[in-house]
């Protein structure tokens, strides 16, 4: 009598982690291979990543004391020249060192507003979505008065009502702007649920949160991805509004507060453009380069999209 050979008994936990890793790497391969198709998306992640190194490699390149007052190396409002490419501000500091420094501030602020918007418009939409009736249609009324009500007027009384800090300025951001997720993530919930595993589910006793965290925000995360590229733009703008009214952190540098300095140095009247241009297209190129990233993770994760266009 033989005996047939049996495969070898792997251990499951870890064949269903590696299996796991193995399908997010693969799923990530055929995400980049699609992205890379995107020229205007690969021109937006090439120009986010030259400005983000530069601003982490900011205190090496121009060192913390370029935002100190009392030290500043030239004179007020000095014209382009070799020693100060972009000529200095009003107290005798360098435009280019506080340029530099200010893409710390401008590009942190918008990740985390960006952020916090959205993680608040994600968690109200699979709630109103999940559970439907009276209490989706109490949570959608909030979001459509949010909706309607202009998000930088709130933002303003926030950041007016609260502490002048860069922590107030993200706050006042990510509340005011979370209504547009909060209903692309409801509706995207609505359509998860009507599928036929959300019923097995179910059957098979799995509870409200089982079912929220591990069959409907999976699948909703990649319209949370493209929500939050898009998003990130609009916040920087947000945040250079704020900061040019005057309602930002004063003791911070960052690229609303240098337009707001020229504004209050009179450099618009004087023709000091080097003072104005420099922050004002550095907002421009980033918020551009956000939103060519963000359109084309957009066309990535919606094929039917990107054939429209």
């Amino acid at each position: 009598m033989t005996t047939t050979p049996t495969a070898p008994v792997t251990d499951s936990p870890r064949s269903a982690r590696s299996l796991a890793w193995a399908r997010r790497r693969h799923s990530l391969a055929r995400f980049w291979k699609a992205y890379r198709t995107h020229r205007a998306g690969l021109f937006g992640l090439g120009a986010l990543a030259l400005i983000a190194l530069v601003a982490l490699a900011a205190p090496l390149l121009v060192g913390s004391d370029v935002q100190s007052v009392t030290n500043a190396p030239g004179t007020a409002l000095e014209d382009p020249s070799g020693e100060f490419p972009l000529g200095t501000d009003q107290f005798g500091r360098s435009l280019l060192g506080l340029l530099v420094w200010g893409a710390r501030v401008s590009l942190t602020v918008g990740l985390l507003a960006a952020a916090l918007s959205v993680a608040i418009g994600t968690l109200v939409g699979i709630i109103a979505g999940h559970y439907g009736g009276w209490f989706s249609t109490v949570l959608m009324r909030i979001t459509d008065w949010f909706l309607v009500m202009p998000a930088l007027v709130l933002a303003i009384v926030l950041a007016t009502v609260m502490s002048r800090s860069m922590w107030t300025v993200v706050v006042a951001i990510g509340v005011t702007s979370w209504p547009t997720t909060a209903r692309l993530v409801r509706a995207q919930t609505i359509a998860v649920e009507s599928r036929p595993y959300i019923e097995r589910a179910r059957a098979l006793g799995g509870g409200h949160a089982h079912i929220m965290n591990r069959h409907v925000l999976p699948n909703v995360m990649p319209l949370v991805l493209a929500q939050t590229t898009l998003g990130i733009s609009s916040a920087i703008l947000t945040e250079a509004t704020l900061a040019f009214l005057g309602l930002g952190d004063p003791t911070v540098v960052s690229w609303g507060g240098m337009l707001q300095d020229a504004r209050e140095a009179g450099a618009v009247s004087s023709g000091h453009w080097w003072y104005l241009a420099p922050p004002g297209i550095s907002i421009a190129v980033v918020a551009l380069a956000f939103t060519l990233c963000g359109r084309a993770v957009e066309s990535v994760l919606n094929p039917k999209l990107g054939a429209a266009r």
